[in-house]
């Protein structure tokens, strides 16, 4: 890959990070519930759903998706069904203190957290479809494809890391304000509702003719 067209991915990477989806919700949820340094193991997850769709690309699996539509559909409602009980989940959390300063108490595992995320990412037909229109326009397809392949999932990865963390950090420091249960349950109502218009936006989506 040419670094003038790297500069262009670089670029456009940071577009793809920034834009608010299913991952920016995931990533304030965390930073809200768990603080910046727990919560901040969701991003690790949204960093392997991101490479696990730049594998089913590659692989020419992300092809089949968004060209049967069988695939299609099974991909994006096991992503609408997941995100919308993320939501209900959420929503319906108990209006426990935000922890802060120590694991105490926190029901949540980190490798729970990084697992969640994954899924988020990685059941989402949109990004493959995404993906599959994007990735296309900055490869070369006269130079071996792996090491490309790895510069993008690279560029991806390190876009989403610092994008996230970003997003992170900004619901972390809401996080000292919210004392009382009612609050806690605004915010928890919040996040769920936000889950489940995600999943409602992704029942939207529609595989390209």
């Amino acid at each position: 890959m040419e670094l003038s067209t790297w500069l262009a991915f670089f670029a456009a990477s940071w577009a793809i990070s920034i834009s608010p989806g299913a991952g920016a919700v995931a990533a304030m949820s965390a930073g809200l519930n768990h603080g910046f340094r727990r919560g901040y193991f969701t991003t690790f997850g949204l960093v392997l759903g991101i490479w696990f769709q730049v594998i089913v690309v590659s692989l020419g699996l992300g092809a089949l998706v968004a060209t049967s539509s069988t695939a299609f559909l099974v991909v994006k409602w096991l992503g609408v069904a997941y995100l919308v009980w993320l939501g209900i989940a959420q929503w319906r959390a108990p209006a426990r203190p935000m922890v802060t300063r120590s694991d105490e108490g926190v029901l949540v595992t980190r490798r729970s957290m990084v697992l969640r995320a994954l899924m988020i990412n990685a059941v989402n037909p949109k990004g493959t479809v995404f993906l599959l229109a994007v990735v296309p326009q900055f490869m070369n397809l006269g130079q071996p494809l792996l090491p490309q392949y790895l510069i993008i999932a690279g560029t991806l990865g390190f876009t989403d890391l610092v994008v996230m963390a970003g997003y992170t950090a900004l619901a972390a420091r809401v996080l000292g304000a919210l004392k009382s249960p009612s609050h806690i349950r605004a915010v928890n109502r919040t996040f769920g509702g936000l889950f489940v218009l995600a999943g409602s936006l992704l029942a939207l989506f529609k595989r390209a003719g």
